[in-house]
């Protein structure tokens, strides 16, 4: 399950179950969608999700692409490695790589990158209130298992 917090409210936002080898990346851009579409009645996406909090795995420019095209700001700690390009990555992806290679702490800081740990303890909450396991066997009921945990898990929050 893929998932996206509010990190004030602990609520989820959107949720989508794929199978296995479906990456979290891969996986943004529709939750993305699915928030900014729930708003679009009453409030702009900026207002509902200002920052995106996210680790190395979500480290690609067409991540960065979707977030910009959508007025989120980038909090993506960026894998080791990465290195700035002018013509093949994008604008946003290239000032993260130099903010971070000069003082990664000062840029944890700086966008409040210590907020990421509350999406795990949502996780940690579901999987004690639920069970680490999924118990249906299809697909199909899988998905619906998950989703409605995840529902419930809003439910109990706000009792």
């Amino acid at each position: 399950i893929h998932i996206s917090i509010n990190v004030k409210s602990k609520k989820i936002l959107s949720k989508k179950v794929t199978d296995e080898p479906v990456h979290d990346s891969k996986a943004l851009p529709g939750l993305v969608e699915d928030i900014t579409k729930s708003n679009s009645t009453t409030t702009t996406a900026v207002a509902v999700v200002g920052k995106l909090f996210a680790d190395g795995a979500y480290d690609g420019n067409d991540i960065f692409r979707c977030l910009a095209n959508n007025g989120i700001l980038p909090c993506i700690k960026l894998r080791k490695n990465a290195k700035g390009r002018k013509k093949t990555n994008h604008t946003l992806r290239n000032l993260a790589v130099i903010s971070q290679k000069n003082d990664l702490q000062k840029w944890k800081d700086s966008v409040s990158y210590g907020k990421r740990w509350i999406v795990e303890t949502v996780f940690s909450c579901i999987k004690r209130r639920f069970g680490e396991y999924v118990y249906s066997v299809k697909f199909e009921n899988m998905v619906k298992e998950m989703m409605f945990k995840a529902s419930l898990y809003n439910k109990i929050l706000f009792i």
